[in-house]
């Protein structure tokens, strides 16, 4: 497979100025200098590449539900885990630490209004749980 056009790695290469200094003395006599292609190729690189990465960031609904709902289930788990530990009276760091990490990301909006108020909720119940334990 034949690829046409500038690939990353001349993207990246040294400026012209930088590759003429190290060039010397070496010229062809008889021809016309070479065409600096410069900013214009630089430029279309680099807007596609935004594109690229813009399509990336493009999430659909039902993934950044699923990902909510897994948050969640995670959270609700460490919960448990806290008040078995309470019953039993062994609370150890590594549980709060684990509910602290649930914590994370638990208000991140999914698009589905009622999803978003049990998040809301279960992001309650874990930061009143952590200032009790005084971990917050």
């Amino acid at each position: 497979m034949r690829i046409y056009g500038s690939n990353g790695a001349a993207l990246a290469s040294a400026p012209a100025s930088a590759r003429r200094a190290v060039a010397g003395g070496f010229t062809l006599d008889g021809q016309d200098p070479a065409r600096q292609q410069g900013a214009a190729s630089s430029l279309r690189a680099i807007s596609s590449l935004d594109a690229l990465l813009a399509l990336q960031g493009i999430e659909d609904f039902k993934e950044r539900r699923k990902r909510a709902v897994v948050k969640g289930r995670n959270a609700l788990d460490a919960l448990d885990a806290l008040k078995i530990g309470l019953l039993d009276g062994s609370v150890d760091t590594g549980t709060l630490s684990r509910l602290k990490v649930a914590a994370e990301g638990l208000t991140e909006e999914t698009g589905d209004a009622s999803l978003n108020a049990v998040m809301h909720e279960i992001d309650l119940r874990v930061a009143v749980e952590l200032a009790k334990a005084g971990a917050a």
